[in-house]
């Protein structure tokens, strides 16, 4: 397996194909086994990385709280494309995944070529909206430490395929990764400057207003709504969500 040496962590990571460059971020307590059924379609035109973020997976996470945070995430994406000499790429991801590319585009928009955002938010405006997420964070951060590893049968889809290693990183993640410090990224949306997917399953309830507010704040921005599909739209209905995505690359011309 593909490790990435980040002196305080080792990254997972699987390339596949040739050609310009995606790079695909997992949502919170999933893992790159979350793209399973998009790798083969997507591969066929584009070189695609996807990893296990710090404290998921096959990720070797460390033992330190202070190394888990959006700045080191955003870090390790930039990282992970120099490892393979990528200047740009389609920068993605689900939840999460999708929050961190946000703040990769804000880090290094230079090193971005169109985004995806897949059921996804983008943080908040408001104090008490931000401590209302933090205290559900926190909470998860506790459940993990107090249950472990189990993962209930009422799991969304992608959290049902993943496979962990530490209930305890997952815990780091959860506070330093899933907890929010500031507005920075939300306030941001409307200096976008790359063609952007934002997309969602028709059911996934929770993310319908935020979608609808990325689509309408980012300029250049392209909405889809798939139906039959919850928060794992890519898993719930792949042929749909492949065909939306590969509709969008198509018609993007990107440089790498």
């Amino acid at each position: 397996m593909p490790f990435l040496d980040r002196k305080t962590h080792k990254l997972y990571y699987e390339a596949v194909g040739e050609g310009p460059c995606i790079l695909l971020t997992h949502g919170f307590s999933a893992t790159s086994a979350m793209w399973r059924d998009q790798l083969p379609t997507l591969s066929q035109t584009h070189k695609v990385i996807v990893w296990d973020m710090h404290g998921h997976g096959a990720t070797e996470s460390s033992n330190e709280p202070a190394h888990y945070s959006e700045i080191e995430t955003v870090a390790d994406m930039a990282a992970l494309l120099d490892a393979n000499g990528v200047e740009r790429a389609v920068v993605g991801g689900l939840s999460l995944g999708g929050y961190m590319s946000l703040a990769f585009n804000l880090t290094y928009s230079e090193r971005v070529s169109a985004l995806m955002l897949f059921d996804t938010g983008p943080g908040f405006k408001k104090d008490e909206a931000r401590a209302a997420w933090n205290a559900r964070a926190e909470k998860t951060a506790e459940s993990f430490e107090a249950k472990g590893l189990d993962t209930s049968a009422s799991a969304a889809a992608e959290v049902r395929l993943a496979k962990h290693t530490s209930a305890s990183a997952l815990a780091r993640a959860a506070r330093g990764m899933l907890a929010q410090r500031d507005g920075r990224v939300i306030n941001a949306l409307g200096n976008i400057r790359v063609p952007t997917l934002v997309l969602v399953g028709a059911d996934d309830t929770p993310f319908l207003a935020a979608t609808d507010y990325m689509a309408s704040k980012i300029p250049n921005a392209t909405k889809v709504v798939i139906e039959g599909a919850g928060h794992a739209a890519n898993i719930d209905q792949p042929l749909s969500f492949n065909n939306a995505v590969k509709n969008f690359l198509a018609q993007q011309v990107v440089k790498q």
